[in-house]
């Protein structure tokens, strides 16, 4: 009877055996930091992609009503996110300039951020009405 006794008592400690758990346990939660880690940074890098289409947008329009259409374009293709589509328009009065941009580099398609700003043009600013367009532009 107690060879059987201990053959049962193995095999219960076998079926409650927590060896291991502990390593999968670690894994899960390394691999979770990681993906909280990697939606944190792109979060940070779409902020960061907006407020450069918000200064690029802002910047283009504010040279572009002064009269300074060529480097209001210049203005926004540099401070624009790369690969960034711009279009600056003059209409009446007014001028429409809007930034559009994928903020992680195309990672996240139909993820895109943009921004748009509008300026009154000043007195004795000469500019073609219509819109120019740069090429990868959203419409």
């Amino acid at each position: 009877m107690v060879a059987v006794s201990r053959a049962a008592d193995r095999a219960a400690d076998r079926a409650t055996d927590d060896r291991g758990t502990v390593t999968v346990e670690a894994a899960l939660a390394l691999c979770s930091l990681v993906v909280v880690l990697a939606l944190s940074l792109a979060a940070v890098v779409a902020v960061s992609a907006q407020l450069r289409c918000i200064d690029a947008a802002r910047e283009a329009a504010r040279l572009t009503a002064r009269g300074e259409q060529e480097r209001g374009e210049q203005a926004a293709r540099r401070l624009a996110p790369n690969g960034a589509g711009v279009r600056i328009e003059v209409r009446g009065d007014e001028v429409s300039v809007v930034v559009v941009a994928n903020p992680v580099g195309g990672l996240l398609p139909g993820v895109d951020v943009s921004a748009e700003a509008f300026a009154a043009l000043e007195p004795g600013a000469l500019l073609q009405p219509g819109a120019l367009q740069q090429p990868g532009m959203v419409p």
